[in-house]
This record gives C-alpha cells, structure tokens and sequence, in this order.
C-alpha cells in the first residue's frame, strides 16, 4: 500500500507468475476472480487505448513484469489464470502503441519481489514461473510495477495494510492507531526489499543489455488530504495521512532502485493524484470497487493514464 514519487533527494510522492509466496489458505484469489465476474456483467463502456499512434514499423520486443498493479488485475477481459492479467493493463495499452516486435505479458496478482526469479504459488499450487525467464537478448523494452505486495504479510501487500488499518480504526476513531500499530516495521520492509528490486533490474539488463527499462510507481491509492477521506473509507484521517507517507516511501525506494540500476522511474503518483478512492472520479477505486477491478488498484481510466505517463517517459 507526497507529490511526485522519487527519492527523499527527489520530489517525493509511495502467462508465467511472479515471486512465490505460497498462499496461507486455499484459493485466496478465488473470492477477487469471482468478484471480477460479477463486476464485469455491470461494466458497459470499455476504456480508450492510451494516447499514441502506432509506428509503421514494429518496435523492439516488450516484456512486462509486475504484481497485479502491472496486470491490471480484475479489468475485464481477464486472463492468465489467478494471475488476473487485464486486456486493459497499461502494459497492453503500451504495447498497443509502441508496436513491439513481440509483446510477453508475465504480470501477475500477489506477486511479490522473488516472483522475479522464483516460481509463485498459490495454496502450493504453481501459478505462474520466474518473471525473469521471459526476458532474453532480444528484448527491448522492460516495464516492472513490483514491491507493494512485499509490505504486507499476505499476498494482499498495500492493501492487507489498508484492511488493517480499517480494522482498528474502531480502536482510536480519532487517533493514528493503524501508525501506532506498525510503528518503523514498514520502513524496515521497504529498506529490505530495495536491494532485492535493484538486484532485478541489474538482472535485467545482465539478460537484455540493450533493453531500455522502466520502472513504474504506484498511483494514488489514497488522497494528500485526509478530510477528503470522511464517510468514505473507514479509516481515521491520521491513519490516511500515515498510508500516504507510505505510499510515498514506496515510491521513494522504487526511484532510488531504479537509479541505482541504470533504470528510468515513471511516477504514476502525480498524474493520478485527485483521483483516489475518495475523489468524486476515481482513477483508483476504493475497498469496495464502484467499476470493475481490485480493492484499491486502478480502474480502466486509472490505466490508461498510467500507460499514458509510460509513453511520456519513452519519448524522452
């Protein structure tokens, strides 16, 4: 689970299958496939593909790689078994502009940093193989949305700490009790799992050398003011201002990996800011969706304007 997303020395703002974590309990993603089914039979309008002619001749080989931040997970049409990869992704809108070569979509849902080289499971049941693997000399284009996941202590991530901190709002209603409970634990997770985010990228590029790759933040999950937040999402304004300094953090370590990895960082933080669950046109739906996608993750709007922030950054 902060203006622009980078560094503290920076503006700050936080197929195959992913790293494994092996479920803790049978079919976790069952009730997110099934809630997706339901909220596609409601979905009347599809979203336009992002902004960009397509060239004439094809571009180089793209790879995607990521959680489910980068599949679009639960955008209708689906695929990828529990991986929940998104037509609509902004990975698939990308490719739908740049024209590559060939297109490897490995994105999946739950995945967190070792799903870049370790198989991921769910309840011991394979879902989806080293993301890593699908990256080769020929690749030119690498986009990578990873490490949220890697916050939580289920394969929920940002959002297992979002539930959490729902949770104990009833404990401290005008408190910071979700901050309280934490305290530096957060911190201590990202600080880990930087090194593990910057070890891939240089992985990347020991696989793909002449690949350009970059590295896509996360949006807005929640909004720079709290206040907005009131009879909306069960959750203090304190603890909304907490989540957006983490939010921030995890941004921050995604930008310092990147830098660190000779690697281009894409904020989708800024362009999506206003447009959080509590805003009155959401890019980035709440606990409980009002259009079809994940708990707290982009909706079809909130992707295309993430590819549309990926397009930018590959024309400079």
């Amino acid at each position: 689970m902060p203006r622009a997303a980078k560094p503290r020395t920076v503006p700050t703002g936080p197929a195959s299958t992913t790293t494994p974590r092996n479920a803790k309990g049978p079919g976790k993603w069952s009730y997110a496939v099934a809630g997706c089914t339901l909220l596609a039979t409601s979905l009347t309008t599809l979203a336009t593909p992002a902004h960009a002619a397509n060239p004439a001749a094809p571009g180089p080989s793209y790879v995607a790689l990521g959680d489910s931040y980068a599949a679009g997970a639960g955008i209708p049409a689906l695929s990828g078994g529990l991986c929940l990869r998104s037509d609509r992704s902004y990975g698939r809108l990308v490719a739908a502009s740049v024209n590559p070569a060939s297109y490897k979509d490995v994105t999946c849902a739950a995945a967190k940093a070792s799903a870049l080289t370790a198989r991921q499971t769910d309840a011991g049941i394979p879902v989806n193989g080293p993301q890593l693997d699908a990256v080769g000399p020929d690749t030119g284009l690498v986009t990578l949305t990873l490490g949220g996941n890697n916050l939580g202590t289920s394969d929920l991530g940002f959002v297992d700490v979002v539930a959490t901190c729902s949770a104990l709002a009833l404990t401290n209603p005008f408190g910071a009790p979700c901050r309280n409970f934490y305290k530096d634990t957060l911190r201590k997770r990202l600080d880990s799992v930087g090194p593990r985010i910057a070890d891939g990228l240089r992985r990347i590029h020991g696989k793909a050398p002449r690949a350009k790759v970059l590295v896509v933040g996360y949006p807005s999950v929640v909004p720079d003011d709290p206040k907005t937040c009131l009879g909306k999402m069960p959750i203090t304004t304190g603890d909304i201002a907490y989540l957006r300094t983490v939010l921030a953090d995890l941004n921050t370590m995604l930008a310092r990996a990147a830098a660190a990895a000779d690697a281009t960082y894409v904020d989708t933080l800024t362009p999506t800011t206003g447009h959080d669950p509590c805003s009155s046109a959401p890019w980035v739906e709440g606990l409980i969706p009002g259009s079809p996608t994940l708990p707290l993750h982009p909706n079809a709007a909130g992707e295309r304007v993430r590819a549309d922030a990926v397009l930018k950054a590959l024309r400079h």
